[in-house]
């Protein structure tokens, strides 16, 4: 039997920074693994007019390096996810207005022009906060907030704090489950057979009572299928994208 356990997918160590990922992260990393995608940066990533065109059909404003990881990549999505808070200087601060502190914020800060506008990403152990920055908005302002869908409004208690309050301090079993999918997906990509996929992730004497019908089998098929499935088009519905449109395009995401 071949000895996979050097290979970069057997290691469920590896994969441990998904267990605290976000929708829009998590989007990001099942379409990098698209061979299409991997393949329309290589031919596009360098010309500007075919490289919007091609990253608006993957629900992309600008086409990101597929190597990189979602620690490191700064993926420009099209706007619409509920996530994005977006923060406006306020014209009419009342008394208790909030003030834009950059630095207070917790976390790691990233800034980046998405294409579009100014992005900030502020990363901690267990979140992940992501705005949208007006044009004029800086330090020390008064700020209102506003979330897709919702009308902006002055901040009555900072909205850092409401967004660190819903974050959830501790991997949940959906994250689990995610680790094990993009595990399951990177090996099978790699030319792994069921079988390997279930010793890399759940350990070889797991695996010793391998047979057709059993439950671990039927877990690592529906954990490999569901990879598949969020890589050719799923990963839009993690970045609340509208489905793929029928046509040419549909059918090469659709491509086995």
């Amino acid at each position: 039997m071949v000895d996979h356990s050097a290979e970069p997918w057997y290691s469920t160590a590896a994969y441990l920074y998904v267990l605290h990922l976000d929708g829009l992260a998590l989007a990001w990393e099942y379409l990098r693994r698209h061979p299409d995608y991997r393949l329309d940066w290589l031919r596009h990533h360098r010309r500007s007019q075919a490289a919007q065109q091609a990253a608006h059909r993957w629900g992309l404003r600008l086409l990101e390096d597929p190597a990189l990881d979602a620690r490191d990549a700064h993926p420009a999505w099209l706007p619409g996810h509920a996530a994005v808070v977006q923060l406006y200087p306020d014209a009419d601060p009342p008394l208790d207005a909030a003030m834009f502190a950059f630095w207070l914020i917790p976390g790691h800060k990233q800034l980046l022009h998405d294409g579009k506008g100014l992005a900030l990403i502020a990363r901690s152990p267990g979140h992940c906060l992501r705005f949208a920055l007006a044009p004029g908005l800086e330090d020390g302002m008064a700020v209102a907030y506003a979330h897709r869908g919702e009308a902006a409004a002055p901040t009555r208690g900072h909205a850092l704090q409401a967004a660190l309050a819903a974050a959830k301090p501790r991997p949940t079993p959906t994250a689990l489950l995610e680790l094990h999918t993009l595990q399951a997906l990177d090996a099978t990509l790699a030319g792994a057979s069921l079988r390997e996929v279930a010793e890399g992730l759940f350990g070889v004497d797991a695996a010793a009572d391998w047979y057709s019908d059993g439950g671990l089998r039927s877990k690592v098929r529906r954990l490999v299928r569901r990879g598949d499935e969020l890589m050719r088009g799923g990963y839009r519905r993690l970045a609340q994208l509208p489905p793929l449109e029928k046509g040419r395009f549909d059918d090469d995401a659709k491509r086995p």
